[in-house]
């Protein structure tokens, strides 16, 4: 008596094999090339918060710092906000420049950040990563937006989440890690 199998192709252990071999060396190629490791070396996650508005939560953040390490202007850093909520770009940049604006750090780059932004949809995470003091690239959802290079970009833009200055002392206290 003849098995019969209930495969409607007969099986090729070669092609399952690469197939998976190239599965698993796009895992890895993922991981070990995103953004945030592109952009900063030995980037480990440093804090974590939530940001409310009225009570509602707005978007997700984190921090990663190099090999974790306590935040510091000094140090370059990246930012990652996830967004609970769909977000205009208008409003997006307007908030931004009204944030630098109202925390004493205002640049005049609404030009850039024009450039730089796109509307989010809930689950849509933008990633900010600095080089240096005077630089900072942009991505949403891994694909590179853009760079913005203006003189003291970095704090200008990075204290509306990180200064001493925020909407919310305790969101910065965790997104810091303190």
């Amino acid at each position: 008596m003849v098995k019969t199998r209930p495969y409607l192709l007969p099986p090729n252990n070669g092609i399952w094999r690469v197939a998976l071999l190239a599965l698993c060396l796009l895992v890895a190629k993922g991981l070990a090339a995103s953004p945030v490791t592109e952009g900063l070396n030995d980037a480990q996650l440093r804090g974590t918060a939530t940001f409310r508005y009225l009570g509602l939560p707005i978007y997700d953040a984190k921090l990663y710092t190099p090999k974790g390490a306590p935040f510091s202007w000094s140090e370059d850093i990246a930012l990652q906000l996830t967004y609970r909520k769909n977000i205009k770009k208008k409003a997006l940049v307007n908030s931004t420049l009204e944030e630098m604006d109202r925390i004493g750090r205002s640049v005049p780059v609404r030009d850039q950040l024009d450039r730089c932004f796109k509307a989010v949809a809930k689950g849509d995470s933008y990633l900010a990563v600095s080089d240096g003091p005077d630089k900072v690239s942009f991505w949403l959802n891994g694909q590179k937006t853009c760079t913005i290079a203006y003189p003291g970009i970095k704090r200008s833009f990075m204290s509306v989440f990180l200064g001493d200055n925020t909407r919310s002392a305790s969101f910065t206290r965790r997104l810091q890690g303190r």
